[in-house]
């Protein structure tokens, strides 16, 4: 998911900034006073979610309880205000947030790069190159004109004064006494501003907030031979680098705090929504319904059931939906909303999933078509995999033309296949073959084609014992028959579901028990003895 990068900075107030380089971890007490904090709240909220978590899920589908934490309230149809919308953006915003930065190791907030020949980086090329045009020209008049260097050094002052930790009272008192902007407009008005000094104090300030990575950019700073403007320039390009290190250095704060109690705040974030937005559960209550008649309609009645309704177990229906996620088409229908916060890397796995699946389609064919000539040759299977995989990359795109790029697979595949017999002495296929061969990997594309079938069925199987698996992580290694040659990729892609599954349920399982109770039980009873899963499993177990 891409976010923007102002939403980072909803979390800044949460975390103490970085100290002076030289300055200790004691040279305030507020500074170590809010690190203590953060610190014993992280800790408060330790091993809190495996226990509470299991427990609510429990409880939410045998009961009626009326806590938020365990049973997620629904709010009646209402009108919603302008006010109430833009709160539920923002919670929505700070979910997004909170969950990318604890689920996603590498997230850090990155500059803008506009592509270089957009319209909005010409536009603001030139917006920039016209102000910096301006300040030249007003400090090359005779005499010299402050305007525009007077705001910048009021800016400049506001960023140096928001890299401070708290009570760093002397820091913070040098900076106000000499980018003092009243004093600074009464030297303006006067021609006596020191422009070139106040650049040194500047700079001079950034390296001691600095990162140790930008040691370099503040050298080359203090060793510029440029024109004031070109260092004012240089300046705010550094501190803009600064800023962003700040952010990061927050999100890495945050990481911590959020892997312990992340789980809690996500829930307590998404019932806020809900409770602002009647609809809000719209989605994924047809998500859930779906997986509900899917499995109703393949129940074979039993004669415990005596001709009633046999009712799937709550743990067989969510592990059911999120089963269909793997072939879900966000564009014939909307994504459940508890998944919106993982639609990229849903979105990932789909690709990749489909991509390894028509490898081994086209390997399948080259396999039982060539035969023996080829068989138990690791390298050469290596390669037609690479090759295939290569040519496929993008299949996911709509613009994608698949069979034009399974004719390019199948003319490479039969020269690899060629070359590999002739040089062990095999006769080279035969033109009639070569044609059999292509026909059969172009022909995957039709649903209904033999092998792409099977092979989809044996990923589905294995998916499914996986997400169904009390401890998936030994299922893993375990890949059905005919899906060997991706195996490695087929072990990745489950592992990234299964670690999504798992986070999803923990955070939304209470969500989901209250969804399938009512589906379950509100229009008629149930069987006298439904096929349950074991009542001590949560909805948030396998």
């Amino acid at each position: 998911m891409e976010l923007q990068p102002l939403c980072a900075l909803h979390f800044v107030k949460l975390c103490p900034k970085m100290p002076l380089k030289d300055e200790g971890p004691s040279s305030t007490s507020s500074g170590d006073d809010q690190g203590s904090d953060v610190e014993s709240s992280s800790e408060r909220c330790d091993s809190t979610t495996s226990a509470s978590d299991l427990d609510c899920s429990r409880e939410s589908f045998t009961s009626d309880c009326s806590s938020k934490q365990c049973s997620p309230s629904s709010s009646p149809p209402k009108t919603l205000t302008l006010d109430e919308v833009m709160e539920s953006a923002k919670d929505l915003s700070n979910l997004s947030l909170a969950h990318e930065i604890t689920v996603n190791p590498n997230f850090r907030l990155e500059l803008n790069s506009l592509p270089q020949d957009s319209l909005w980086k010409l536009v603001r090329d030139n917006v920039h190159k016209a102000f910096w045009d301006i300040l030249e020209s007003e400090l090359n008049d005779d005499p010299p004109e402050y305007g525009q260097a007077i705001k910048l050094l009021e800016e400049i002052r506001g960023i140096l004064l928001s890299f401070l930790i708290p009570g760093n009272n002397r820091m913070r008192t040098q900076i106000t006494e000499v980018l003092d902007m009243d004093l600074i407009r009464q030297q303006a008005d006067n021609d006596a501003v020191d422009i070139q000094g106040l650049a040194s104090f500047i700079i001079a300030t950034m390296g001691k907030f600095c990162a140790p990575v930008r040691d370099e950019e503040i050298r080359k700073l203090r060793e510029s031979t440029d024109n004031i403007v070109t260092l004012f320039r240089e300046i705010f390009r550094v501190l803009d680098l600064m800023k962003a290190d700040m952010v990061n250095l927050t999100i890495n704060n945050l990481r911590t705090v959020l892997h312990r109690n992340g789980v809690e705040y996500e829930r307590a974030t998404f019932q806020s929504i809900v409770d602002k937005t009647p609809s809000a559960l719209e989605h994924t209550t047809s998500w859930i319904k779906s997986a509900l008649e899917e499995l109703q309609l393949a129940a074979v009645p039993t004669k415990q059931s005596k001709g009633q309704r046999v009712v799937p177990g709550p743990f067989q229906v969510i592990n059911t939906a999120f089963l269909s996620l793997l072939t879900w088409d966000d564009g014939m229908k909307p994504l459940p909303e508890t998944l919106m916060t993982d639609e990229t890397r849903l979105r990932e796995i789909q690709w990749q999933l489909q991509r390894v699946q028509a490898v081994n389609e086209v390997l399948l064919i080259v396999y039982s078509t060539v035969g023996g000539p080829i068989q138990g040759l690791s390298s050469l299977s290596d390669r037609l995999k690479k090759m295939t995989s290569v040519l496929l990359e993008g299949m996911h795109s709509t613009s994608f033309k698949l069979e034009e790029a399974l004719e390019g697979v199948s003319a490479q595949i039969c020269c690899e296949l060629n070359k590999s017999l002739t040089e062990r002495g095999y006769p080279a296929l035969t033109p009639a073959l070569q044609d059999a061969l292509k026909g059969q990997i172009c022909s995957i594309t039709q649903k209904d084609n033999p092998i792409r079938t099977l092979v989809e069925d044996r990923v589905l199987q294995y998916f499914m014992a996986l997400i169904f698996a009390p401890k998936p992580e030994l299922k893993l290694e375990q890949v059905p028959a005919g899906l060997t040659a991706i195996k490695p990729e087929l072990v990745l892609i489950g592992a990234k579901f299964n670690s999504l599954v798992d986070y999803n349920k923990m955070v939304y399982g209470p969500f989901y028990a209250d969804i399938i109770r009512k589906l379950l039980f509100s229009d008629s009873p149930p069987a006298a003895n439904p096929p349950q899963d074991p009542p001590q499993d949560p909805v948030t177990s396998k």
